[in-house]
Protein backbone atom coordinates (compact mmCIF):
# COMPACT_ATOMS: atom_id res chain seq x y z
CA UNK A 1 0.00 0.00 0.00
CA UNK A 2 1.26 3.86 -0.70
CA UNK A 3 0.89 6.29 2.16
CA UNK A 4 1.00 9.83 0.36
CA UNK A 5 0.27 12.95 1.31
CA UNK A 6 -3.31 14.84 0.55
CA UNK A 7 -1.16 17.26 -1.96
CA UNK A 8 0.27 13.98 -3.49
CA UNK A 9 -2.59 12.25 -3.92
CA UNK A 10 -4.90 15.32 -5.59
CA UNK A 11 -1.81 15.76 -8.27
CA UNK A 12 -1.30 11.86 -8.76
CA UNK A 13 -4.95 11.29 -9.41
CA UNK A 14 -5.41 14.45 -11.69
CA UNK A 15 -2.32 13.94 -13.68
CA UNK A 16 -0.51 11.06 -16.03
CA UNK A 17 2.74 10.24 -15.27
CA UNK A 18 5.22 12.65 -16.71
CA UNK A 19 8.42 11.33 -18.66
CA UNK A 20 11.51 13.09 -17.73
CA UNK A 21 12.66 16.35 -19.98
CA UNK A 22 15.72 15.35 -21.31
CA UNK A 23 18.46 17.63 -19.40
CA UNK A 24 20.80 20.35 -21.53
CA UNK A 25 23.30 17.44 -20.80
CA UNK A 26 23.60 13.70 -20.53
CA UNK A 27 23.17 12.79 -17.18
CA UNK A 28 24.44 9.60 -15.26
CA UNK A 29 21.61 7.50 -14.66
CA UNK A 30 22.09 6.89 -10.48
CA UNK A 31 21.32 3.03 -9.82
CA UNK A 32 20.76 2.53 -5.61
CA UNK A 33 18.18 0.65 -4.50
CA UNK A 34 15.74 1.50 -7.74
CA UNK A 35 17.43 3.98 -10.29
CA UNK A 36 16.31 7.58 -10.81
CA UNK A 37 13.16 8.63 -12.24
CA UNK A 38 10.95 6.28 -10.28
CA UNK A 39 7.00 6.90 -10.13
CA UNK A 40 6.57 8.74 -6.91
CA UNK A 41 2.86 6.50 -6.89
CA UNK A 42 5.15 3.63 -5.74
CA UNK A 43 6.99 5.29 -3.05
CA UNK A 44 5.81 3.24 0.39
CA UNK A 45 5.86 6.99 2.27
CA UNK A 46 6.19 10.64 1.78
CA UNK A 47 7.67 13.01 4.05
CA UNK A 48 8.05 16.82 3.21
CA UNK A 49 11.55 18.02 3.53
CA UNK A 50 11.42 21.60 2.60
CA UNK A 51 9.33 24.01 0.79
CA UNK A 52 9.16 27.63 -0.56
CA UNK A 53 7.08 29.63 -2.55
CA UNK A 54 7.28 31.88 -5.59
CA UNK A 55 4.65 34.68 -7.41
CA UNK A 56 1.98 32.44 -5.20
CA UNK A 57 3.33 29.00 -6.50
CA UNK A 58 4.14 26.70 -3.30
CA UNK A 59 7.49 24.53 -4.02
CA UNK A 60 7.68 21.30 -1.86
CA UNK A 61 10.79 19.00 -1.86
CA UNK A 62 9.44 15.81 -1.00
CA UNK A 63 11.29 12.37 0.49
CA UNK A 64 11.25 8.77 0.62
CA UNK A 65 13.12 7.61 3.60
CA UNK A 66 12.97 3.88 2.82
CA UNK A 67 13.83 4.19 -0.91
CA UNK A 68 16.45 6.97 -0.58
CA UNK A 69 14.47 9.21 -2.88
CA UNK A 70 12.95 12.25 -3.48
CA UNK A 71 10.75 14.56 -5.74
CA UNK A 72 9.95 17.85 -6.21
CA UNK A 73 6.16 19.19 -6.45
CA UNK A 74 4.72 22.59 -7.71
CA UNK A 75 1.24 23.89 -6.64
CA UNK A 76 -1.47 26.75 -6.38
CA UNK A 77 -0.05 27.78 -10.09
CA UNK A 78 -1.02 26.99 -13.88
CA UNK A 79 0.17 25.56 -16.85
CA UNK A 80 3.73 25.80 -18.12
CA UNK A 81 4.93 26.14 -14.57
CA UNK A 82 8.40 24.08 -14.46
CA UNK A 83 9.76 21.95 -11.77
CA UNK A 84 12.69 20.19 -11.12
CA UNK A 85 15.04 18.76 -8.29
CA UNK A 86 18.59 19.49 -7.99
CA UNK A 87 21.31 16.90 -6.27
CA UNK A 88 24.51 17.77 -4.70
CA UNK A 89 27.40 15.43 -3.45
CA UNK A 90 29.50 18.41 -1.74
CA UNK A 91 27.03 19.64 0.97
CA UNK A 92 25.10 21.97 -1.02
CA UNK A 93 28.02 24.01 -2.49
CA UNK A 94 27.39 22.96 -6.02
CA UNK A 95 24.87 20.86 -8.38
CA UNK A 96 25.46 19.29 -11.51
CA UNK A 97 24.97 22.53 -14.37
CA UNK A 98 21.91 22.17 -16.14
CA UNK A 99 20.89 18.81 -14.46
CA UNK A 100 17.53 19.97 -13.65
CA UNK A 101 16.26 16.71 -12.61
CA UNK A 102 13.10 15.01 -14.25
CA UNK A 103 12.51 18.73 -15.30
CA UNK A 104 8.99 19.10 -16.34
CA UNK A 105 5.95 21.47 -16.56
CA UNK A 106 2.60 21.64 -15.60
CA UNK A 107 0.14 20.50 -18.96
CA UNK A 108 -3.04 22.13 -19.89
CA UNK A 109 -6.04 22.64 -17.10
CA UNK A 110 -3.40 21.54 -14.29
CA UNK A 111 -2.60 23.80 -11.72
CA UNK A 112 0.31 21.78 -9.94
CA UNK A 113 2.55 18.91 -11.02
CA UNK A 114 5.23 16.79 -9.88
CA UNK A 115 9.17 15.34 -10.82
CA UNK A 116 9.74 11.80 -10.85
CA UNK A 117 11.84 10.79 -7.96
CA UNK A 118 15.40 10.67 -8.32
CA UNK A 119 17.99 8.92 -5.47
CA UNK A 120 19.20 11.47 -2.86
CA UNK A 121 22.85 9.30 -2.61
CA UNK A 122 24.95 7.38 -4.97
CA UNK A 123 25.94 4.34 -3.23
CA UNK A 124 28.47 2.54 -5.90
CA UNK A 125 30.37 5.75 -5.76
CA UNK A 126 30.52 6.92 -1.97
CA UNK A 127 28.47 9.93 -2.78
CA UNK A 128 26.49 11.62 0.13
CA UNK A 129 23.88 13.89 -1.26
CA UNK A 130 21.50 16.24 -0.60
CA UNK A 131 18.15 16.90 -3.20
CA UNK A 132 16.45 20.24 -3.29
CA UNK A 133 13.02 21.47 -5.11
CA UNK A 134 13.09 23.89 -8.16
CA UNK A 135 10.29 26.13 -10.07
CA UNK A 136 10.22 28.36 -12.44
CA UNK A 137 6.60 29.84 -13.30
CA UNK A 138 5.36 29.58 -16.26
CA UNK A 139 6.73 33.53 -18.13
CA UNK A 140 8.60 34.40 -15.68
CA UNK A 141 12.28 34.80 -15.48
CA UNK A 142 12.00 34.14 -11.52
CA UNK A 143 13.75 30.74 -9.97
CA UNK A 144 13.47 29.54 -6.61
CA UNK A 145 14.34 26.70 -5.17
CA UNK A 146 13.73 25.42 -0.86
CA UNK A 147 16.38 24.55 1.29
CA UNK A 148 18.38 21.54 0.98
CA UNK A 149 17.48 18.10 2.35
CA UNK A 150 18.20 14.56 2.55
CA UNK A 151 16.07 11.15 3.24
CA UNK A 152 16.58 9.74 6.56
CA UNK A 153 18.99 6.91 5.34
CA UNK A 154 21.97 7.15 7.27
CA UNK A 155 20.29 9.68 9.42
CA UNK A 156 17.92 8.90 11.77
CA UNK A 157 18.41 10.32 14.74
CA UNK A 158 20.39 13.89 15.38
CA UNK A 159 24.06 11.99 15.76
CA UNK A 160 24.14 9.86 12.66
CA UNK A 161 22.16 12.77 10.70
CA UNK A 162 25.12 14.91 11.73
CA UNK A 163 27.99 12.58 11.14
CA UNK A 164 26.26 12.13 7.13
CA UNK A 165 26.06 15.85 6.79
CA UNK A 166 29.91 15.88 8.27
CA UNK A 167 30.51 13.21 5.00
CA UNK A 168 29.21 15.15 2.56
CA UNK A 169 32.19 17.38 3.20
CA UNK A 170 34.31 14.96 2.67
CA UNK A 171 36.94 14.52 -0.51
CA UNK A 172 37.75 11.21 -1.30
CA UNK A 173 40.04 12.33 -3.34
CA UNK A 174 42.34 14.28 -1.20
CA UNK A 175 40.98 11.88 2.19
CA UNK A 176 40.23 15.25 4.09
CA UNK A 177 37.53 17.46 4.65
CA UNK A 178 36.76 20.12 1.76
CA UNK A 179 36.24 23.74 3.70
CA UNK A 180 38.69 23.14 6.55
CA UNK A 181 42.33 22.64 6.91
CA UNK A 182 44.69 20.06 8.04
CA UNK A 183 44.27 19.75 11.90
CA UNK A 184 41.11 20.47 11.20
CA UNK A 185 40.48 17.42 9.58
CA UNK A 186 41.80 15.68 12.12
CA UNK A 187 39.37 16.35 14.60
CA UNK A 188 36.61 15.85 11.85
CA UNK A 189 38.20 12.21 11.21
CA UNK A 190 38.36 11.50 14.84
CA UNK A 191 34.26 12.77 15.24
CA UNK A 192 33.36 10.32 12.46
CA UNK A 193 35.06 7.53 14.06
CA UNK A 194 33.18 8.45 17.25
CA UNK A 195 30.10 7.92 15.81
CA UNK A 196 30.85 4.45 13.97
CA UNK A 197 31.65 3.39 17.39
CA UNK A 198 28.97 5.62 19.53
CA UNK A 199 25.71 4.58 16.87
CA UNK A 200 26.98 1.45 15.25
CA UNK A 201 26.57 3.35 11.81
CA UNK A 202 29.34 1.73 9.80
CA UNK A 203 28.99 2.98 6.61
CA UNK A 204 31.67 6.02 7.02
CA UNK A 205 34.56 3.70 7.82
CA UNK A 206 36.01 4.16 4.45
CA UNK A 207 37.10 7.29 5.48
CA UNK A 208 39.85 5.71 7.79
CA UNK A 209 42.08 3.91 5.06
CA UNK A 210 40.94 6.74 2.61
CA UNK A 211 42.42 9.41 4.42
CA UNK A 212 45.05 7.07 5.88
CA UNK A 213 46.60 6.03 2.07
CA UNK A 214 46.14 9.26 0.92
CA UNK A 215 47.99 11.49 3.43
CA UNK A 216 50.36 9.13 5.40
CA UNK A 217 53.24 10.34 3.19
CA UNK A 218 51.89 13.87 3.45
CA UNK A 219 54.49 16.83 5.12
CA UNK A 220 56.82 15.33 7.26
CA UNK A 221 55.24 11.87 6.79
CA UNK A 222 53.18 9.71 9.70
CA UNK A 223 51.17 12.72 9.43
CA UNK A 224 54.00 15.12 11.77
CA UNK A 225 54.23 18.15 10.96
CA UNK A 226 56.25 21.72 12.02
CA UNK A 227 53.16 22.37 14.52
CA UNK A 228 53.50 19.83 17.47
CA UNK A 229 49.42 19.93 18.34
CA UNK A 230 48.71 19.23 14.85
CA UNK A 231 50.85 16.07 15.36
CA UNK A 232 48.71 15.34 18.63
CA UNK A 233 45.47 15.47 16.57
CA UNK A 234 46.43 12.80 14.44
CA UNK A 235 48.02 10.83 16.42
CA UNK A 236 44.60 10.73 18.72
CA UNK A 237 43.13 10.41 15.47
CA UNK A 238 44.85 7.16 14.93
CA UNK A 239 44.16 5.80 18.07
CA UNK A 240 40.89 6.50 17.87
CA UNK A 241 41.08 4.44 14.43
CA UNK A 242 42.98 1.94 16.14
CA UNK A 243 40.53 1.09 18.84
CA UNK A 244 37.44 1.12 16.16
CA UNK A 245 39.75 -1.05 13.51
CA UNK A 246 42.48 -3.50 15.52
CA UNK A 247 44.82 -1.93 13.05
CA UNK A 248 48.10 -1.69 13.97
CA UNK A 249 49.32 0.46 11.49
CA UNK A 250 47.20 3.55 13.03
CA UNK A 251 48.90 2.94 16.43
CA UNK A 252 52.55 2.76 14.64
CA UNK A 253 51.88 5.79 13.42
CA UNK A 254 50.04 7.49 16.56
CA UNK A 255 53.94 6.14 18.29
CA UNK A 256 55.40 7.98 15.50
CA UNK A 257 53.09 11.02 16.46
CA UNK A 258 54.11 11.11 19.91
CA UNK A 259 57.50 10.49 19.29
CA UNK A 260 57.93 13.30 16.98
CA UNK A 261 56.51 15.42 19.79
CA UNK A 262 59.07 14.09 22.25
CA UNK A 263 61.52 15.39 20.06
CA UNK A 264 60.93 19.09 20.99
CA UNK A 265 60.57 18.63 24.75
CA UNK A 266 63.01 20.70 26.46
CA UNK A 267 64.44 22.16 29.66
CA UNK A 268 63.19 25.85 29.00
CA UNK A 269 60.20 26.66 31.39
CA UNK A 270 60.91 23.69 33.33
CA UNK A 271 60.07 21.66 30.47
CA UNK A 272 56.99 21.07 28.31
CA UNK A 273 56.92 20.10 24.45
CA UNK A 274 57.02 23.72 21.74
CA UNK A 275 54.00 24.95 19.84
CA UNK A 276 56.34 24.03 16.81
CA UNK A 277 59.76 23.14 15.71
CA UNK A 278 60.35 26.86 15.55
CA UNK A 279 60.48 26.56 19.40
CA UNK A 280 59.15 29.89 19.69
CA UNK A 281 56.24 29.18 22.02
CA UNK A 282 54.97 26.76 24.63
CA UNK A 283 51.19 26.51 24.98
CA UNK A 284 48.42 25.04 26.69
CA UNK A 285 47.29 22.26 23.62
CA UNK A 286 49.93 20.95 22.32
CA UNK A 287 51.17 19.85 26.01
CA UNK A 288 47.66 18.44 26.99
CA UNK A 289 47.52 16.76 23.47
CA UNK A 290 50.82 15.21 24.58
CA UNK A 291 50.18 13.91 28.37
CA UNK A 292 46.71 12.77 26.65
CA UNK A 293 48.56 10.63 23.72
CA UNK A 294 51.52 9.48 25.81
CA UNK A 295 48.82 8.05 27.72
CA UNK A 296 46.91 6.45 25.90
CA UNK A 297 49.79 4.79 23.67
CA UNK A 298 50.36 3.42 27.44
CA UNK A 299 47.27 2.14 27.77
CA UNK A 300 47.18 -0.15 24.41
CA UNK A 301 50.84 -1.30 24.37
CA UNK A 302 51.17 -4.23 26.90
CA UNK A 303 54.46 -3.65 28.46
CA UNK A 304 54.98 -0.03 27.99
CA UNK A 305 57.48 2.50 30.46
CA UNK A 306 58.08 4.88 28.09
CA UNK A 307 55.23 6.38 27.33
CA UNK A 308 53.79 6.45 30.37
CA UNK A 309 56.84 8.16 32.03
CA UNK A 310 56.42 10.68 29.30
CA UNK A 311 52.64 10.99 30.29
CA UNK A 312 53.36 11.43 33.75
CA UNK A 313 56.35 14.07 33.42
CA UNK A 314 54.24 16.51 30.95
CA UNK A 315 51.18 16.73 33.19
CA UNK A 316 53.49 17.32 36.36
CA UNK A 317 54.99 19.74 34.15
CA UNK A 318 51.47 21.32 32.95
CA UNK A 319 50.32 21.16 36.40
CA UNK A 320 53.19 23.87 37.81
CA UNK A 321 53.12 25.75 34.43
CA UNK A 322 50.93 28.68 35.80
CA UNK A 323 48.44 27.66 32.93
CA UNK A 324 46.10 26.43 35.16
CA UNK A 325 45.03 30.26 36.98
CA UNK A 326 43.34 31.02 39.84
CA UNK A 327 39.88 29.83 39.01
CA UNK A 328 40.94 26.31 37.68
CA UNK A 329 40.69 27.84 33.92
CA UNK A 330 43.86 27.18 31.04
CA UNK A 331 45.23 30.53 29.41
CA UNK A 332 46.47 30.14 26.09
CA UNK A 333 50.07 29.40 27.07
CA UNK A 334 53.57 31.16 28.65
CA UNK A 335 54.98 34.30 27.69
CA UNK A 336 58.02 33.88 26.18
CA UNK A 337 60.90 35.83 28.46
CA UNK A 338 59.36 35.53 31.60
CA UNK A 339 57.51 31.49 31.53
CA UNK A 340 54.40 33.72 33.19
CA UNK A 341 50.76 32.79 32.46
CA UNK A 342 50.24 35.01 29.42
CA UNK A 343 46.56 35.66 30.54
CA UNK A 344 45.75 34.85 26.70
CA UNK A 345 42.01 33.66 25.96
CA UNK A 346 40.34 30.91 27.86
CA UNK A 347 39.46 29.26 24.62
CA UNK A 348 36.92 26.16 25.17
CA UNK A 349 39.37 23.94 23.67
CA UNK A 350 42.08 24.98 26.35
CA UNK A 351 39.98 23.54 29.21
CA UNK A 352 38.75 20.38 27.05
CA UNK A 353 41.66 18.32 26.32
CA UNK A 354 43.24 18.51 29.64
CA UNK A 355 40.16 16.40 30.85
CA UNK A 356 40.22 13.50 28.66
CA UNK A 357 44.55 13.85 28.99
CA UNK A 358 43.76 13.63 33.26
CA UNK A 359 40.57 10.69 32.13
CA UNK A 360 43.38 8.58 30.33
CA UNK A 361 46.31 9.05 32.70
CA UNK A 362 43.84 8.03 35.47
CA UNK A 363 43.27 5.04 33.43
CA UNK A 364 47.16 3.90 33.34
CA UNK A 365 47.70 4.89 37.40
CA UNK A 366 44.48 4.39 39.02
CA UNK A 367 45.31 7.35 40.44
CA UNK A 368 42.43 8.95 41.93
CA UNK A 369 43.54 12.89 42.28
CA UNK A 370 44.11 13.00 38.47
CA UNK A 371 39.91 12.43 38.48
CA UNK A 372 39.49 15.19 41.45
CA UNK A 373 41.45 17.64 39.67
CA UNK A 374 39.95 16.91 36.06
CA UNK A 375 36.56 17.43 37.76
CA UNK A 376 37.25 21.02 39.27
CA UNK A 377 38.48 21.95 36.21
CA UNK A 378 35.47 20.37 34.96
CA UNK A 379 33.15 21.77 37.28
CA UNK A 380 34.64 25.13 36.24
CA UNK A 381 34.66 25.67 32.71
CA UNK A 382 30.81 24.24 32.96
CA UNK A 383 29.27 27.02 35.35
CA UNK A 384 31.99 29.99 34.03
CA UNK A 385 29.30 32.73 32.96
CA UNK A 386 32.07 33.97 30.24
CA UNK A 387 32.51 30.59 28.53
CA UNK A 388 28.53 29.89 29.27
CA UNK A 389 26.43 32.95 28.89
CA UNK A 390 22.46 31.81 29.14
CA UNK A 391 24.06 28.22 30.24
CA UNK A 392 25.52 27.98 26.57
CA UNK A 393 28.89 27.31 25.48
CA UNK A 394 30.45 30.02 23.52
CA UNK A 395 33.92 31.07 22.83
CA UNK A 396 35.58 34.62 23.35
CA UNK A 397 34.73 36.56 20.64
CA UNK A 398 32.24 34.47 18.69
CA UNK A 399 30.15 35.78 16.29
CA UNK A 400 27.82 35.34 13.71
CA UNK A 401 29.90 34.17 10.47
CA UNK A 402 33.46 34.49 12.32
CA UNK A 403 35.60 31.85 14.19
CA UNK A 404 38.19 32.11 11.24
CA UNK A 405 39.79 28.87 10.27
CA UNK A 406 40.61 27.29 13.56
CA UNK A 407 37.85 28.76 15.83
CA UNK A 408 35.01 26.52 15.17
CA UNK A 409 36.81 23.35 15.66
CA UNK A 410 37.24 23.98 19.25
CA UNK A 411 33.89 23.20 21.08
CA UNK A 412 33.28 20.49 19.35
CA UNK A 413 36.89 19.15 21.16
CA UNK A 414 35.66 20.57 24.68
CA UNK A 415 32.53 18.59 24.47
CA UNK A 416 34.24 15.34 23.38
CA UNK A 417 36.95 16.12 25.88
CA UNK A 418 33.95 16.35 28.65
CA UNK A 419 32.11 13.49 27.76
CA UNK A 420 35.18 11.43 28.13
CA UNK A 421 36.27 12.62 31.54
CA UNK A 422 31.82 12.48 32.52
CA UNK A 423 32.50 9.02 31.69
CA UNK A 424 35.18 7.91 33.40
CA UNK A 425 32.85 9.42 36.85
CA UNK A 426 30.51 7.18 38.40
CA UNK A 427 28.19 10.00 39.20
CA UNK A 428 27.89 11.27 35.58
CA UNK A 429 28.21 14.83 36.59
CA UNK A 430 28.08 16.54 33.29
CA UNK A 431 25.53 14.87 31.68
CA UNK A 432 22.83 17.10 31.51
CA UNK A 433 25.39 20.00 30.55
CA UNK A 434 26.16 18.18 27.30
CA UNK A 435 22.58 17.76 26.80
CA UNK A 436 21.56 21.32 27.57
CA UNK A 437 24.41 22.25 24.58
CA UNK A 438 23.09 19.65 22.30
CA UNK A 439 19.45 20.65 22.62
CA UNK A 440 20.22 23.76 22.10
CA UNK A 441 22.37 23.35 18.59
CA UNK A 442 19.65 21.24 17.35
CA UNK A 443 16.90 23.63 18.06
CA UNK A 444 18.33 26.75 17.10
CA UNK A 445 21.46 26.23 14.58
CA UNK A 446 20.43 23.89 12.14
CA UNK A 447 19.37 24.07 8.60
CA UNK A 448 17.13 21.80 6.42
CA UNK A 449 20.20 19.97 5.40
CA UNK A 450 21.29 19.09 9.23
CA UNK A 451 23.80 21.24 8.54
CA UNK A 452 24.46 23.66 11.77
CA UNK A 453 26.67 26.77 12.16
CA UNK A 454 28.81 28.60 14.58
CA UNK A 455 26.65 29.60 17.51
CA UNK A 456 24.70 26.79 19.78
CA UNK A 457 22.72 29.43 20.80
CA UNK A 458 21.55 30.37 17.65
CA UNK A 459 21.04 31.72 15.27
CA UNK A 460 22.29 29.69 11.93
CA UNK A 461 25.04 31.11 10.50
CA UNK A 462 26.66 29.33 7.92
CA UNK A 463 27.80 25.73 7.51
CA UNK A 464 31.16 24.58 6.92
CA UNK A 465 33.53 21.29 7.70
CA UNK A 466 34.74 22.74 11.08
CA UNK A 467 31.65 23.93 12.36
CA UNK A 468 29.97 20.40 11.49
CA UNK A 469 33.05 18.48 12.92
CA UNK A 470 31.83 20.22 16.14
CA UNK A 471 28.43 19.58 16.41
CA UNK A 472 28.80 16.10 15.68
CA UNK A 473 31.32 15.83 18.56
CA UNK A 474 28.61 17.60 20.56
CA UNK A 475 25.84 15.34 19.18
CA UNK A 476 27.93 11.96 19.96
CA UNK A 477 28.71 13.42 23.62
CA UNK A 478 25.09 13.90 24.61
CA UNK A 479 23.55 10.85 25.67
Amino acid sequence: MSFLTPLLAVVLAATPTPTPVPAAAPLAVICDKYCDARDPALSPGDREGASTSVSGRRLSLHLDDGDDMGWAAITGGTAGDHVWLDRSFDAGRSWASGSKLGDTATPSGQTGWRTLMYNADDWNNRGVGLLRACGQPAGSGTIACTGWARTTWNAWDRRTAAATALMERYNQGTGLFDTTGWWNSANALTAVIDNARISGMGSYRYAIDTTYTKNLAAQGGQFRNDYLDDTGWWGLAWVDAYDLTGDSRYLNTARADADHMYAYWDGVCGGGVWWSTARTYKNAIPNSLYVQLNAALHNRIPGDTAYLARARAGWSWFAGSGMINGSNLVNDGLNTSTCANNGQAVWSYNQGVPLAALAELYRATGDAALLTKARAMANASTTNSALNPGGILRDPGETAGGGGADGPTFKGVYARDLAVLNGALADRPYTSYLQRQANSAYAKDRNSAEAYGLLWAGPFDTSDAARQQTALDLMNAAP
